[in-house]
């Protein structure tokens, strides 16, 4: 299993495909890891070289300070991690919490990335009342998520509305039992690191993005449909895709759609 060490961060990263290739960087949602990528990643070769990277609390990646729990911290180890792996440019997808990220890194470092693909992802909450509010449900959660037998906590998580759709796919179960194999309180640690209430408001940045930015997301997640709605109307060079049926996770629920919008993205940037 490949693994690198970059202070405070021991990475755990896959890596498909010949690297001569155009370069694609996958960042799983919350509670996820590369692994969740693989499927779709299949369906992309020969054509492009894939990286997927646990994300920090997440997976096989180990973290060894507090600090390395913030976007902040995580961008620059993620950016470190690309150099060192030859791994930039790039062209970014990102999918939910790795949607965050994805778009924190093309506005934070514009001329290391080629193409942001993001899949119900948001600039994150515009005032400092929402974050302070999100701030709070997030504290909550996390510490629900370290008192709580996890899984439990992971049953009643995927019974949420949001996921219902999810719920029907034949990649569900597959993906609970990867999601088992993560530690709860480190989970804490990402969600009161990553969580949208700490993010900073990236609506400004993004839309002084000059890169190509698809923007996908399913038509019966209401909340990030809205959202993206929104970015489209602030970043002019953002296609928006949405996925019939599907809900929050349109890679999981609808794969052979969700592959489809990617590659049309990759031709189209290439």
């Amino acid at each position: 299993m490949p693994h690198q060490l970059l202070a405070p961060y021991l990475f755990h990263y896959e890596q498909y495909g010949e690297s001569h290739l155009p370069k694609v960087l996958f960042l799983h949602g919350f509670m996820g890891c590369g692994k969740d990528f693989v499927s779709l990643i299949e369906t992309l070769l020969p054509n492009v070289c894939c990286l997927t990277v646990d994300l920090p609390g997440h997976g096989q990646t180990e973290v060894f300070e507090p600090m390395g729990y913030g976007m902040d911290a995580i961008a620059l180890g993620l950016l470190r991690l690309l150099q060192n792996l030859n791994f930039v440019p790039c062209h970014l997808m990102g999918y939910s919490m790795g949607g965050r990220l994805a778009l924190y890194l093309a506005c934070q470092f514009p001329q290391q990335f080629s193409s942001v693909f993001l899949e119900s992802a948001s600039p994150g909450l515009v005032t400092e009342a929402e974050r302070a509010l999100r701030q709070q449900q997030d504290e909550s959660l996390a510490t629900e998520l370290e008192a709580e037998h996890w899984p439990t906590f992971l049953a009643q998580w995927y019974a949420q509305p949001l996921f219902e759709t999810l719920r029907r796919s034949p990649q569900f179960e597959e993906m609970v039992q990867r999601r088992l194999h993560n530690h709860p309180h480190q989970l804490a640690q990402a969600l009161r690191g990553l969580g949208a209430g700490v993010q900073p408001s990236l609506w400004n940045e993004m839309a002084g993005l000059t890169m190509p930015m698809t923007l996908v997301v399913g038509d019966r997640d209401r909340k990030f449909v809205q959202i993206n709605q929104s970015m489209a109307v602030r970043q002019p060079l953002a296609q928006l895709k949405i996925l019939s049926d599907c809900g929050h996770a349109a890679h999981a629920e609808d794969p052979a759609a969700f592959a489809a919008a990617l590659q049309i993205h990759l031709i189209k940037v290439q």
